[in-house]
């Protein structure tokens, strides 16, 4: 097992775990599955991107992106998690999670927001596992799936709040192709 940078070239891996979480459920509230293209692009801008494989290949991805674009934003992030169907209840998403947390306290990262389509009792339980607390539900916010949906809002303080010296670093191995 090997928790890594994601790289352009673990797209279509990607895509293949997300991918279901668009067509067949409610998760996402993409209606379309990205391209790959698409995807080696959001892995590009993401602030970390993390993917976890083992000799099977990419078995779950974790990353952070911009919360808001709003400067007072800055030191938070919004992070997601997901895992293969076949990886499910192993730790892989409690161990990239782990791994994503560290670097974001690294580049001066205070806060991690996580939005979580309801009802999802297992992404649940992974993020009040980690820390998160639930902070509040926009109901009805997208309808997918022929029903409206609520998205729970949950957050987690990665440090102590102290007045900032300055906003978060970009980690230096997220230059990546």
């Amino acid at each position: 097992m090997d928790i890594r940078f994601a790289t352009g070239m673990d797209a279509a891996a990607v895509n293949a775990i997300y991918r279901p979480n668009i067509e067949d459920s409610s998760v996402s509230f993409e209606l379309t599955p990205p391209t790959d293209a698409a995807m080696a692009e959001r892995i590009r801008k993401a602030i970390v991107w993390l993917v976890w494989e083992d000799e099977d290949g990419v078995g779950g991805y974790a990353y952070a992106s911009r919360y808001r674009d709003r400067p007072a934003y800055r030191w938070s992030v919004e992070t997601s998690v997901y895992v293969h169907a076949s990886r499910r209840r192993l730790g892989v998403g409690r161990a990239l999670y782990t791994e994503l947390f560290g670097l974001l306290v690294q580049q001066g990262y205070y806060t991690a927001f996580a939005g979580i389509t309801l009802p999802n009792a297992a992404s649940i339980g992974l993020h009040e596992a980690m820390g998160f607390e639930p902070v509040g539900v926009y109901r009805k916010a997208g309808f997918k799936l022929g029903a409206w949906r609520d998205v729970g809002w949950w957050q987690k303080a990665l440090r102590s709040y102290v007045v900032p010296a300055d906003a978060p670093e970009a980690y230096l191995e997220n230059s990546r192709a």
